[in-house]
């Protein structure tokens, strides 16, 4: 009875990491506004702050993600953009893919 209880949660463990892989669509903007500074707009700002040292972020919704790997995003600041990737928790997403 315990091996198979203990499947079942290690079962379910497995399911919950794997559900937090996938794709979604929004703008890389910086740290210092963070989702509040997002959108078509701010490209300008989003680079002037990256610039001064701030982080880039994935920005969806009202919702703003740390990026564990941002050299992958130094070409699309300020874009709106299609991420596939896996995100860690609720707040730091792993890109494995970017496009416009």
């Amino acid at each position: 009875m315990k091996k198979y209880f203990l499947m079942m949660v290690l079962f379910f463990s497995v399911a919950v990491f794997a559900a937090d892989s996938g794709k979604w669509t929004g703008y890389i903007g910086d740290a210092h506004c963070g989702a509040s500074g997002s959108g078509d707009g701010h490209a300008s700002c989003a680079k002037k702050c990256i610039g001064e040292g701030y982080k880039p972020v994935f920005v969806v919704g009202d919702k703003a993600y740390a990026i564990s790997n941002p050299e992958k995003v130094s070409k699309y600041i300020g874009d709106k953009v299609t991420i596939t990737g896996d995100i860690t928790g609720d707040s730091i997403i792993n890109i494995t893919k970017i496009s416009k």
